[in-house]
């Protein structure tokens, strides 16, 4: 497991202009070669717009973007000719596919924080796609969803809200990738008899830990990976794949955590 405090991202963006940016891997002038990617996940940059500030029209080609919204309203317009307004908990997925081109700015009167994930495709063909799934369809009465399943990379996106005190999996997989957006938690590795069992580490706002090695030919599992074996009395896991070793995490402090986690194939 490899932990990364909120105050060792680097620092982008353009103050002056009312863009600040917090860059988790290699991106731009902050080049790192020991940091480049995890899996397909290469960038996860924290946005903050000031009103009226944001990005003007700029290209991207072979990457899925995702957008979660945490505070404030992301105007997004794309050369498809579609233009939303992405709001807190939603969740905006573009595949740039061979090529797009977007706006995205704050045209509300509050400032705009919102995470940007980009992965790295598996192919790189056909047309740009847009998806938007609004907040209010998504289930708030479970501590794990699937956001947004994404083959196109071997992806899925899970939010985790999680009550204090009460410990919770972590969704398997080869690789997992852990942003706590709110509140702070204990993430652990289940005791195994054998293993060696590390004590838990603690998560605030802003942390993130990378969880997992490279395993050969494995394959995300999503929520209904997970139903289906739960019925058939399994792990979900198939012949020949890996769900990496089980976590846990937990819940700490006095409010509900809400975290957002990639489970990635190695």
């Amino acid at each position: 497991m490899d932990v990364r405090r909120s105050g060792d991202r680097y620092q982008g963006g353009e103050p002056s202009a009312g863009i600040s940016t917090l860059h988790a891997f290699s991106f731009g002038a902050h080049y790192d070669p020991d940091n480049l990617r995890f899996g397909p996940l290469i960038a996860c940059n924290e946005e903050r717009l000031a009103p009226g500030a944001g990005f003007d029209e700029h290209p991207h080609s072979h990457t899925e973007i995702v957008t979660w919204v945490a505070e404030g309203e992301l105007t997004h317009q794309d050369s498809t000719g579609r233009t939303t307004v992405v709001r807190p908990g939603d969740v905006q997925h573009l595949s740039a596919a061979t090529g797009v081109r977007h706006v995205e700015r704050n045209d509300g009167p509050a400032p705009l924080v919102f995470l940007q994930m980009w992965l790295a495709p598996l192919t790189s063909e056909g047309a740009p796609t847009y998806s938007l799934a609004r907040r209010e369809d998504l289930p708030q009465d479970r501590p794990d969803t699937v956001v947004l399943d994404l083959p196109a990379a071997g992806a899925a996106l899970h939010r985790l809200l999680l009550v204090p005190g009460r410990p919770n999996p972590l969704p398997p997989a080869a690789l997992r990738h852990v942003h706590v957006l709110t509140g702070d938690v204990e993430l652990s590795p289940a005791s195994v008899t054998g293993e060696d069992n590390s004590p838990p580490v603690r998560l605030g706002p802003g942390d993130s830990a990378r969880v997992g090695e490279t395993a050969p030919n494995p394959r995300t599992l999503t929520s209904a990976d997970l139903d289906a074996a739960d019925a058939r009395g399994g792990s979900g896991q198939e012949g020949g794949e890996s769900a990496g070793r089980p976590f846990t995490v937990t819940g700490r402090g006095e409010s509900t955590a809400e975290l957002l986690v990639w489970t990635m194939r190695g």
